[in-house]
């Protein structure tokens, strides 16, 4: 996967970027996703199920209340959301140590909530909302020692 930085100028953008991230990988994958309430996250996340396999993206919903979605794909999909949750304790109860563990593709929204949490070949997607519909969607590595 290439890492850099890209301007979206729209939603469908950010969506079309991600998609086109989802239909080239080929092996599981690890994505932790980073950004103000209202960046793009689920955007990029319905875009990236889209990209596995998924034909409609209105059946790609934010696991906000549910806070684990799967998907069985090309690719077994976990899409989870840790917006709601407030302690440690709460983090400890979804059992993400086995969800990490299967070969699957696992998109976390809100990824900050894990702590520093090293998962090896994790990614890193960073969206920061510039106005006016534009973002810049940072893909990178999730390595401890980034500045």
């Amino acid at each position: 996967m290439r890492f850099g930085s890209i301007v979206s100028h729209s939603s469908e953008e950010t969506f079309g970027v991600a998609k086109s991230i989802g239909e080239s990988l080929n092996e599981p994958a690890i994505f932790f996703l980073e950004g103000n309430l209202g960046a793009g996250k689920t955007v990029f996340a319905k875009g990236l199920v889209c990209g596995l396999g998924q034909p409609d993206p209105d059946d790609v919903t934010s696991p906000s209340f549910t806070l684990i979605n799967e998907y069985d794909l090309r690719v077994k999909v976990f899409h989870i959301d840790l917006y709601r949750l407030e302690s440690r304790e709460d983090l400890r109860s979804l059992d993400l140590e086995e969800i990490f563990a299967q070969r699957a593709v696992i998109l976390v929204e809100w990824a900050e909530k894990l702590g520093n949490v090293d998962l090896p070949g994790a990614v890193r997607v960073r969206i920061h909302d510039l106005g006016n519909d534009q973002r810049l969607i940072e893909i990178g590595p999730t390595s401890l020692d980034e500045t």
